[in-house]
C-alpha cells in the first residue's frame, strides 16, 4: 500500500525546512505535488523529503537552482548522475579555489595598507 501524501508542514517538519522554503522548492520546480487537498494544501509524495535532503545538501555547496533542477532531473529519470554531481561538485571546488585567491590577494593589499598607515593628523573621536 502506498503511503499518504504528506502536506507542506509535514514536509517541513520532516526535513527540518522551513514551509516557506519548500514552498519556494516548490514554486521553482524542483519538488512537485502529487495533487492539492480539499483545502487547498500542497501534497507530496513521501519520497520528497529525501529529495529536499539532496537540495538542501547540494544548496549548502551553493549549486546554483538551475544546476540542482538538472541534476534531480537527471536523478527522477533514473539515470546514474554521479557524473552531474562530480561536475557539479568540482566546478564548485574551483570556484572555491578561485575566491580564496581573491581574497588572498584582498588581504594582501589591505596588509600593506595597514602597514603603510599614517596618521593623518586630524581630530580625534571620542
Amino acid at each position: 500500500m502506498d503511503a499518504p501524501a504528506l502536506r507542506i508542514g509535514q514536509v517541513a517538519q520532516a526535513t527540518g525546512l522551513p514551509v516557506k522554503t519548500v514552498r519556494f522548492y516548490c514554486d521553482e520546480g524542483l519538488i512537485c505535488t502529487v495533487a492539492r487537498s480539499p483545502g487547498g494544501y500542497r501534497l507530496f509524495d513521501p519520497a520528497v523529503v529525501g529529495e529536499l535532503g539532496l537540495i538542501r545538501a547540494l544548496r549548502t555547496m551553493d549549486v546554483p537552482l538551475p544546476e540542482l533542477k538538472r541534476i534531480l532531473d537527471v536523478r527522477r529519470a533514473g539515470h546514474c548522475n554521479c557524473s552531474a554531481l562530480k561536475s557539479s561538485i568540482q566546478t564548485r571546488i574551483q570556484s572555491i579555489d578561485q575566491r580564496l585567491v581573491e581574497l588572498v590577494a584582498m588581504k594582501a593589499e589591505l596588509a600593506q595598507l595597514w602597514s603603510s598607515w599614517q596618521e593623518c593628523g586630524g581630530v580625534k573621536s571620542a
